[in-house]
């Protein structure tokens, strides 16, 4: 199993590139299901989680062509509507089949899926707006069966009781080719959503209000081909930016986005980070001890629960003491136990962690449990003296594009260990 051994106290300072969004590239190659003609994407990251939804395209017959982040999609033969078990358990994101497979060919099996340990993200969302739409779902051991009588889904007015970005996005996906118009209401407004949506009407789909919490999609007979840059991703940019400002130094980011930043931007500020934004580029800049700031997570625009862990640890070695509130995943405070072992002082009651900071972190072994918690760990490790080992970054490897090698480019003591 690999590991990263890390050597703390180094400043960073430099430019890195800011890969494609994860989480705009996941269902946006599952978009390509609803046409048989070529989707073509740039910007797209090498991810696990993107090998990992490759492989099910592929293995339903989609046939995909790649040249570094350039990607080629083309389905015009599916000859399996199957997500199965083996490869869903890895990567919740591949629910997101579901809508596409639906809409087009009237029928789908998805198996419910798995993914990070941070809490329970039920499907039943997906569920009851298919079923709004006209189709017939029955789970049977342990797979969704989605049957459309009649082959084409209606238009429907959907309300989400609680906020969800795949809902929303696997839900819009199929009303592209629904009959009618299905209006979304209390839908997710993450930057991801709007990226899918771009790349939907490129492809000829009919929808307004993305970005806002009701999205109304007006239903076409068919899609075509399209082309399509996937947008930079707010959390690499985010985890970057905290990085910079935990472990000291001068950082730029370039191919980033502030204005889907904003509240990320503010909290460093309030660290006492100056930052400065021209065009696509980012700059921080850390010349002391950050101040500790208060984080409470919510629905975009609030601040994003993909960030949290890793303003948990920048805020271990501020002045200061700061609560961090997570209201969106149940177990997502599983990086303070590692955090702890650097000599971290933090204590959690329910959703809420209070962090003491302290002078110093020491180096020591620790273990990955998800995804952010990997990032907030290399980030402790690299704001620490001495050698610290993270353990289980198979996590990191699901979300980040060569971490080790951008750190590096940063002047971080990183590198990858067997």
């Amino acid at each position: 199993m690999q590991k990263l051994s890390i050597q703390g106290g180094n400043r960073l300072n430099g430019e890195v590139r800011i890969s494609g969004a994860k989480n705009a590239a996941l269902p946006i190659l599952c978009a390509s299901l609803l046409s048989g003609d070529p989707l073509q994407l740039g910007n797209v990251p090498e991810l696990n989680d993107i090998a990992t939804m490759r492989k099910l395209l592929e293995q339903m017959g989609v046939v995909i062509e790649t040249n570094g982040s350039q990607m080629v999609l083309s389905a015009a033969h599916i000859g399996k509507l199957e997500a199965p078990y083996d490869m869903v358990k890895t990567m919740r994101a591949a629910i997101l089949v579901l809508g596409p497979l639906t809409a087009r060919f009237g029928e789908a099996m998805v198996s419910l899926p798995g993914g990070c340990a941070i809490g329970s993200r039920p499907v039943d969302l997906h569920i009851k707006g298919l079923q709004a739409m006209g189709a017939e779902i029955h789970i049977e051991h342990g797979y969704i069966h989605a049957k459309v009588p009649g082959g084409r889904l209606k238009g429907a007015r959907i309300f989400f009781d609680l906020v969800s970005v795949t809902g929303t996005e696997n839900l819009m996906m199929a009303a592209a080719l629904a009959d009618g118009l299905t209006v979304l209401e209390n839908a997710a407004r993450e930057p991801e959503v709007v990226d899918l949506a771009q790349c939907l009407i490129a492809m000829g789909a009919k929808i307004e209000g993305a970005g806002s919490d009701t999205i109304s999609i007006t239903g076409v007979k068919k899609l075509h081909g399209a082309s399509h840059r996937i947008m930079p991703d707010r959390i690499e940019s985010g985890t970057f930016l905290v990085a910079a400002a935990a472990a000291g130094g001068n950082v730029t980011l370039t191919d980033a986005r502030a204005d889907i930043l904003e509240n990320i931007l503010e909290k460093l500020q309030e660290a006492g980070a100056a930052i400065k934004v021209s065009g696509s580029t980012i700059s921080l800049q850390m010349n002391k001890r950050p101040i500790a700031v208060n984080v409470r997570t919510a629905p975009y625009p609030a601040f994003p629960t993909d960030m949290q862990a890793q303003f948990m640890a920048m805020n271990t070695i501020a002045e200061g003491s700061a609560m961090v509130v997570e209201t969106i995943f149940e177990n997502r405070f599983m990086h303070v136990q590692e955090l702890r072992r650097l000599g971290a002082q933090i204590e959690v009651e329910g959703n809420t962690a209070v962090i003491k900071g302290c002078a110093q972190l020491e180096g020591a072994t620790i273990m990955a449990t998800d995804l952010r918690a990997s990032a907030c760990l290399v980030i402790a490790g690299l704001a620490a003296q001495g050698e610290t080992i993270v353990d289980r970054i198979y996590h990191l490897d699901r979300g980040y594009e060569h971490i080790e090698t951008k750190l590096s480019s940063l002047g971080a003591q990183i590198r990858r260990i067997k």
